[in-house]
């Protein structure tokens, strides 16, 4: 049976945040918004779920650490909604001359302590001094480029006119113009410090440090950028927290949501569209205006009848790991307890020649072998997210996650390939654990460990992640690429009223809602 619903001035295809955010401003414009989801839950890959039924802990599943999300966003649509900073920015567990356990702590908190763990680290302040120059250099750019996010696109040249000193013109060198390997090795001699920085160029897309396509510099701008300091912090209450707030506002301002409604097909028409979806068994249709497409490329061509050939820069890497802890575990690393290193990002296997051995081996269809990855122990900061009971009994969750973990790794024996790399990454835990890391988990009923692992043909079949490519897409730069781009969006299509609002735009990906915003700023027209 087939049912012809009314007319609304937009339908949101989608209830990601992104998806959330754009609605919230549309309807508050006075415009009529109907959301269809799916999925019986709203939020995509920012919700937050009960993984382990056993124990009362909503782990954000997908997403985790929030820095992109503009400030001006939160503000506009009065969310309640609130992030808390680290007081550890990173730690790396790394081994002396003799074979004794040590560890590189960054502090977010005390300056002093991250200077004295580098000279213990190098045997002097000189890569410290040199660490400071670098964050330096990438503020320079920073202040440059994060407040054009929430602008119309800019065309290149109109970026190199802004820059006025020599120290911007350096900066836009170093990060925009050359791999980001040569500044890397110029600046930096530890192996281990090159390491540290050359993961937020890494984390879910698959490149190297001297990648001609500079895929590895767009990666790390955006790791850098958030709200002008590029610092990383925690969503009090999970991720969940940002997706209620949203859906509060949504509600609010009279946008329609439907669960359990996957959109079917767009047919496009001069003056408005006709949206069929699926509802209770029955294909139902509306008519908009405007229609925006919060899901990757290759639902966007599915909903529209045209043909979808995955590209292979737009190939995912990534392993996610996602674990609940009856205690942390103490760590081989003398000077520093495992409260303070667990409350950073933690970093395995990730020093500058292991991230270039693991590339290699992932290039060959090699899984890497030490993994390198990182990990993020929400409840150290925000223990919220557990229940009174858990938190009195020091259980706390941590989320793993893999770097150069392409697709291409899986696409074969998938399952076997996805216990062994389970395996290397409980090996290079216990590797710098003073315990087995293994005895630190939370068991079920059953007895089983309290971990689940997720590769990206896994959020593919359950996000609609194109490859499992966190981002749906290769990364755009900031700017424009093509004069016709200029003064645009990054949202617009070749379909009048038709628009991506999802992190396939340009400037999307993560958790920033830029592309939400940016839609609703181009259907309102508002500069």
């Amino acid at each position: 049976m087939t049912t012809e619903w009314s007319s609304y001035d937009n339908v949101v295809i989608g209830s990601g945040h992104n998806g959330l955010i754009a609605a919230a401003y549309l309807a508050a414009a006075g415009q009529s918004v109907l959301i269809l989801e799916k999925n019986t839950v709203a939020g995509g890959a920012t919700q937050s779920q009960q993984i382990f039924p056993d124990y009362d802990a909503l782990l954000s599943r997908y997403s985790y650490l929030v820095s992109l999300l503009p400030d001006q966003i939160v503000s506009d649509l009065k969310l309640s909604f609130r992030t808390k900073p680290r007081d550890t920015a990173s730690f790396t567990p790394w081994r002396d001359s003799a074979g004794n356990h040590r560890g590189l702590l960054l502090s977010n908190a005390d300056p002093q302590r991250s200077a004295s763990s580098m000279r213990e680290l190098t045997g002097s302040d000189s890569e410290w001094r040199q660490y400071q120059k670098f964050a330096e250099l990438q503020a320079t750019l920073t202040d440059v480029i994060w407040p054009s996010f929430l602008q119309p696109l800019q065309t290149r040249q109109s970026f190199l006119n802004q820059l006025r000193t020599e120290s911007q013109k350096a900066a836009w060198d170093a990060f925009v113009e050359r791999p980001l390997g040569e500044s890397i090795e110029h600046y930096f001699s530890s192996d281990l410090v090159r390491g540290l920085i050359l993961t937020d160029a890494k984390i879910g897309v698959f490149t190297w440090p001297h990648d001609p396509s500079l895929l590895q510099n767009r990666c790390f701008l955006y790791h850098i950028s958030g709200n002008g300091t590029g610092e990383w912090k925690v969503p009090v209450g999970g991720m969940q927290s940002l997706v209620n707030t949203l859906l509060h506002q949504c509600r609010q301002s009279g946008v329609e949501i439907r669960l359990s409604s996957p959109a079917l097909h767009i047919e496009t028409q001069k003056n408005q569209h006709v949206v069929t979806f699926q509802n209770e068994g029955q294909q139902q249709h509306v008519t908009a205006q405007r229609v925006l497409i919060n899901a990757g490329p290759k639902t966007f061509c599915r909903l529209l009848d045209r043909p979808w050939q995955p590209a292979p820069e737009d190939e995912g890497s990534v392993i996610k790991i996602n674990m609940l802890l009856k205690q942390l575990p103490q760590l081989m690393a003398t000077g520093v307890n495992s409260r303070e290193a667990f409350g950073g990002t933690f970093h395995i296997d990730e020093g500058y020649q292991q991230m270039l051995q693991s590339w290699r081996q992932a290039s060959q269809g090699q899984l890497p072998d030490p993994a390198p990855g990182e990990i993020y122990c929400h409840t150290l900061t925000d223990p919220s997210i557990l229940s009174p009971d858990l938190q009195t009994r020091g259980f706390h969750t941590l989320t793993l996650f893999g770097l150069d973990m392409p697709w291409r790794l899986f696409e074969k024996d998938h399952d076997l390939r996805k216990k062994q790399i389970l395996q290397r990454y409980l090996e290079g835990l216990n590797r710098v654990c003073a315990e087995p890391f293994e005895e630190c988990l939370a068991r079920d009923q059953h007895g089983r460990p309290c971990i689940e692992i997720r590769t990206p043909q896994d959020l593919q079949q359950e996000l609609d992640l194109d490859l499992g490519n966190i981002f749906h897409n290769q990364l755009s730069w900031f700017f424009a690429e093509d004069a016709d781009s200029a003064g645009q969006w990054g949202v617009e299509t070749d379909i009048p009223g038709i628009y991506r609002a999802g992190s396939s735009a340009m400037r999307g990906g993560a958790v920033s809602g830029i592309p939400g915003y940016a839609a609703a700023r181009c259907i309102l027209g508002l500069k």
